[in-house]
């Protein structure tokens, strides 16, 4: 017997040190919650003194002194804002996609998606040691422009979304861009197959870009190489008509004629 409760004690004892461990719920809910927010607001002082280093040890006492309180969440989203505003934007993004995780009801999550969405961007800077954007590999264009869609689908009021426009603009830009420098390589190289489907994959997938007449005009040019002549023609009425004010109309009417030329001296 003395054995049997000897090797019970010991099975016990480790989930008795995790209890002991982690904070109780308050016994007094007011003055906890007053306590938290005096913590919380010593913690923001040093965060806007960009006392990074006090800044997080004061917030991460609010989140293990705190837990149960609205303050504990909120230490959570500047823990990550110390990241970023330290450019240590993948632990940024790290945290903020935590948060969001497992705080889902919490009102603090769309901002905690909005700052997804601006380190994502925010890596995507142009630098002259770099080559231009539409030669990199888009792999991290791409996760912008989904968080930034998928942002503005389930937040499309929220008082960012005018700047998720803004940088999802700009991200649709660069993809664009990045599918026409690619057409362009296959049709100087002869490869017209790839080269339409390249521009064709551009005006279907991403819409808004802007750049809808270039990219119309360059898959009338590959039509034309292509001896796809009607389709050619097809895409050419459709940039007269949808972009009549568009600088690209006037090199859609030379290759219009450039078309008919070539039709017409074909043996009928």
């Amino acid at each position: 017997m003395r054995r049997l409760f000897l090797a019970v004690s010991l099975a016990l004892a480790p989930c008795i040190g995790c209890a002991e461990t982690q904070s109780a719920p308050p016994a007094n809910p007011l003055k906890y919650a007053e306590d938290a927010k005096k913590a919380y607001d010593r913690a923001v002082e040093a965060f806007l003194d960009k006392d990074w280093e006090e800044a997080k040890i004061l917030f991460g006492e609010v989140k293990r002194k705190y837990a149960y309180s609205k303050w504990a969440r909120e230490a959570e989203l500047r823990l990550a804002d110390i990241d970023f505003e330290q450019e240590k934007f993948t632990s940024a993004i790290t945290s903020y996609r935590s948060f969001a995780h497992d705080h889902r009801s919490d009102e603090g999550v769309p901002y905690a998606r909005f700052r997804i969405c601006k380190a994502l961007f925010a890596q995507l800077s142009d630098t002259v040691l770099l080559p231009p954007q539409e030669e990199r590999d888009q792999g991290a264009i791409v996760d912008a422009y989904r968080e930034l869609n998928s942002f503005l689908i389930d937040h499309p009021d929220s008082r960012w979304s005018r700047d998720a426009k803004f940088m999802l603009l700009s991200v649709t830009d660069r993809l664009v861009r990045h599918e026409l420098y690619v057409a362009r390589y296959y049709l100087r190289a002869g490869k017209f197959e790839p080269a339409m489907k390249r521009v064709q994959y551009a005006l279907s997938t991403y819409d808004g870009s802007g750049l809808e007449p270039e990219a119309m005009l360059l898959l009338a040019e590959t039509y034309l190489k292509m001896k796809k002549i009607p389709e050619g023609k097809q895409v050419l009425a459709q940039l007269f008509a949808t972009y009549p004010g568009s600088p690209f109309v006037e090199a859609g009417r030379r290759l219009e004629a450039e078309i008919e030329q070539r039709h017409s001296a074909v043996p009928r």
